[in-house]
């Protein structure tokens, strides 16, 4: 959590690159897996979507022989699946993993609303931009049983929210049952 265009953006489709493609640098001391896996990466809207994170981390949408040239790198990037719903959006990519196999990223968005981001079991999800809160505890519970990850990129905007409010404020003890 950040002021506006300070780089959360760009930092965070780095680290989904990595986790992606399984290409750690020596000095990372983060989270890491050990082959490849299935994540989500979500902003507010489709469109917005594709102009932020699918940019970083895939390249220029409106130029396809510009993919390849954001943070995942050309390389390790098999194969990607068009959106229908939004022009030069995609729905999917596949990644190589270091370990072998292939990763798949998948695009989401929080307009789909929270019925489209049950089931799906993943390694991390990464929301760029506030999520509601029912979207965010539903991507968390889609990282359980991989004991996955979820990354969060945004300026409150939305001031103290039920998302800010599980960050900055002390939450009370479940009282023990008797």
């Amino acid at each position: 959590m950040a002021g506006n265009q300070l780089g959360k953006t760009l930092s965070g489709s780095m680290e989904m690159a990595m986790h992606l493609t399984g290409r750690y640098p020596d000095w990372w001391a983060g989270k890491r897996f050990a082959g490849p896996g299935r994540y989500w990466v979500a902003g507010e809207t489709r469109l917005s979507t594709r102009d932020t994170v699918q940019k970083m981390l895939v390249g220029e949408p409106a130029r396809e022989e510009a993919w390849g040239t954001g943070a995942i790198p050309g390389d390790a990037i098999l194969k990607t699946f068009r959106a229908t719903s939004v022009a030069n959006a995609l729905d999917a990519v596949s990644v190589a993993h270091v370990a072998g196999g292939a990763s798949t990223l998948l695009f989401k968005s929080y307009e789909q609303g929270r019925a489209k981001w049950q089931g799906d079991t993943l390694n991390a999800v990464w929301f760029d931009e506030e999520p509601p809160i029912d979207i965010y505890m539903e991507g968390l519970t889609r990282t359980i049983a991989t004991g996955g990850m979820a990354m969060m990129t945004f300026t409150p905007l939305k001031g103290m929210s039920e998302v800010v409010r599980l960050f900055l404020e002390d939450i009370p003890p479940i009282p023990a049952c008797k």
